[in-house]
């Protein structure tokens, strides 16, 4: 009796090479549907229509073909159970030993700028899935191949046993089954994006799918292995950068690329604005009309730490700022767009990693975090901030000049590992403090960090002032302005130091920390 292969594929990638030997080496009967078929075919292939092999034409414009008892039968059957034997025989039904099912190309058609959800429905596939499931389901007896790159491993083994081991159809079984739950994923996550205004926004149940892009030399650390995996359906944030130089990325480059992506994006691209990023903080931050001058002060904010940063833009790399980022070792650039002169500057550091990142406000809207048995996710730290929604809570207010240094510096601090306090003056970061384990010590080494240039400055904290010590601290330093979000028992006191040193304070109502 024949073998019998099924083939349904909307891939048809090494199809022929696959099929070819099927028949003339191992005597394979070949059953297939509509195009996969044809493609038989038209290589002079001898190939069985699934609608004449179970005897039901296909039906509903193509949405019926393989969902038939003599298919699925054939598939699911367990060779060693006389049940299941008997059951074929009386059924007339031969057993499948080979499937090969490749999906509906569901994530290329998303991902067209026009296509309609009557696109993206018609292409969900239902007997696809099914037959997969079914075959690595059993897969004691039956081997499955969902993707081209298995084609020649399975011929392999053919060629030396005459069938496959058991080890391989497990490792297929395994294959099939990731890539219906991952299809599952990326159809459900589509959905709820188009059904978003009849949904729930939360559920029991959250599932993250990712495909490898890169594989990385090592974690956080040497003795740490890590992967670069990009989420699925229409390609977003890191996955639509370019790099055009340097060194391959690496782990801590791309988390560091990552937060000066998030604190770029605060700063909206009417006015050139740099970020200097260390070991996932800002060292210096400025905005200014000119964009050299904006890389320059934000580089003396910090020049020690600065050295081998990340440096982000949020408007195009001019060949001036790049003879400037030259003049000292740095990991990475990032800007949504490089001019020429200045791609031709940045080539003479080959080592130093160069990206563009089109879009750099592009980001997914949740964060998660894994912790021991579970992870936690969370809605990203993404309001936009407006002063309408500031209260003055001093006798004096900020100037114009002032709540325009506290925006700043609150869009700063925002991306600042808490407890976190930045100090500012007319949109440059003077002082940075970050990671401490209480806001006294952040506030110290802020003012430090400033020095006497921290005189007529704003300083800006990520959370309430519990005392009034840091609000004193602030004003013996010069400091002439502060936002912090409010909401602590003793608030009084700290605006009455204010008060009583001529600050003006206002409170934001929402804190931003970072963890």
């Amino acid at each position: 009796m024949n073998r019998i292969a099924l083939l349904s594929v909307s891939d048809k990638s090494g199809l022929i090479e696959l099929a070819t030997p099927l028949i003339e080496e191992f005597g394979f009967r070949l059953i297939s549907s509509g195009g996969t078929a044809r493609a038989l075919r038209a290589a002079s292939l001898p190939v069985t229509e699934v609608s004449e092999y179970t005897g039901f034409q296909e039906m509903l414009g193509g949405r019926v073909k393989t969902l038939h008892p003599r298919v699925h039968g054939g598939i699911l059957a367990r060779r060693g159970l006389q049940q299941d034997l008997q059951d074929l025989v009386d059924c007339d039904i031969p057993p499948i030993e080979l499937v090969v099912v490749n999906l509906y190309p569901f994530e290329e058609t998303i991902k067209r700028q026009d296509a309609s959800l009557e696109d993206a429905i018609e292409n969900i596939d239902i007997g696809g899935p099914a037959l997969l499931r079914a075959a690595a389901k059993n897969y004691a007896y039956v081997t499955v191949l969902c993707q081209s790159e298995q084609y020649a491993d399975y011929l392999r083994e053919l060629r030396q046993h005459g069938e496959t081991s058991l080890g391989f159809r497990q490792r297929c079984s395994l294959s099939a089954f990731h890539l219906t739950a991952a299809y599952d994923q990326l159809v459900s996550d589509y959905l709820q994006r188009q059904f978003k205004d009849t949904l729930l926004e939360t559920s029991d149940t959250w599932h993250l799918r990712g495909r490898v892009k890169q594989e990385l030399r090592y974690g956080e650390n040497p003795h740490q292995t890590a992967t670069w995996y990009a989420t699925a359906g229409t390609p977003q944030g890191w996955t639509t950068a370019k790099q055009l130089q340097g060194k391959e990325l690496s782990y801590n480059n791309l988390l560091d690329l990552e937060a000066a992506r998030s604190l770029i994006a605060e700063f909206p691209t009417s006015r050139p604005a740099v970020a200097i990023i260390k070991h996932n903080n800002p060292c210096g931050v400025a905005q200014h009309e000119n964009q050299e001058q904006a890389y320059r002060m934000a580089f003396a904010t910090d020049s020690v730490s600065a050295f081998g940063g990340i440096v982000a833009l949020n408007t195009v790399l001019s060949a001036s700022t790049a003879l400037a980022l030259t003049e000292t070792f740095l990991e990475c650039i990032v800007a949504p767009e490089i001019e020429q002169d200045a791609i031709a500057i940045l080539q003479r550091k080959s080592n130093l990693r160069v990206m563009i990142l089109p879009n750099p406000t592009d980001s997914h809207n949740v964060h998660l975090r894994m912790i021991a048995g579970g992870f936690l996710l969370q809605s990203a730290d993404n309001l936009e901030e407006s002063l309408r929604e500031w209260t003055t809570v001093t006798g004096r207010p900020p100037s114009e000049t002032e709540l325009e240094d506290l925006l700043f510096a609150w869009r700063v601090v925002k991306h600042v590992k808490s407890n976190a306090i930045v100090v500012a003056k007319r949109e440059v970061t003077l002082g940075i403090g970050c990671g401490q384990t209480n806001r006294v010590g952040a506030v110290k080494l802020a003012l430090e960090a400033a020095g006497t240039n921290g005189q007529g400055s704003v300083l800006a904290s990520d959370a309430f002032f519990p005392f009034k010590d840091s609000v004193l601290a602030a004003a013996q330093a010069g400091i002439t302005a502060i936002v912090q979000p409010g909401g602590s028992l003793r608030d009084q006191e700290s605006i009455e130091a204010a008060n009583e040193h001529g600050i003006g304070m206002v409170f934001t109502g929402r804190r931003h920390f970072l963890h």
